[in-house]
């Protein structure tokens, strides 16, 4: 793919968040991170308090347990959601004109669900892949490979 000037590309999962953009030429990509965010989001174990509840049924003395929730799951949904506000509110500012989302499949989901029409106009590719931990020449090669 040919990577217009100035394109963003957000790379995200449920934890971490890289945002670069294109200072070379459509084909010559040379990415530069402009923002990066991370989220601290401990493992369920350290998050939830207690063990899960227990509801009556219609017997007596009958109960039954409360699935728990997944803490670490539902952190990792509402940072993927806020990234996706974030899309949304720098593309009404007019900060980008083309954008590539690259994200696994799972926060690429969630991203989606956040796109306006705004997004959508400027959206040029979405490449399901976790590359958060990849250095920048790795995150390259996918933009051109795709």
């Amino acid at each position: 793919m040919r990577l217009p000037h100035n394109a963003w590309v957000a790379v995200a999962d449920g934890e971490k968040f890289l945002l670069l953009t294109n200072h070379g030429e459509p084909d010559q990509i040379d990415l530069r991170v402009i923002d990066k965010e991370a989220l601290w989001n401990p493992p369920d174990r350290q998050q939830a308090a207690d063990k899960p509840g227990r509801l009556n049924d219609n017997g007596p003395g009958q109960k039954s347990a409360v699935d728990q929730t997944d803490w670490h799951v539902v952190e990792k949904s509402r940072f993927a959601h806020e990234i996706g506000r974030h899309l949304k509110q720098w593309a009404m500012d007019g900060l980008y004109k083309d954008l590539i989302v690259i994200a696994d499949p799972h926060t690429l989901g969630v991203l989606r669900s956040e796109y306006d029409a705004a997004v959508k106009d400027r959206l040029r590719a979405e490449i399901a892949k976790d590359l958060t931990h990849q250095p920048i020449d790795k995150i390259e090669a996918a933009c051109v490979a795709h």
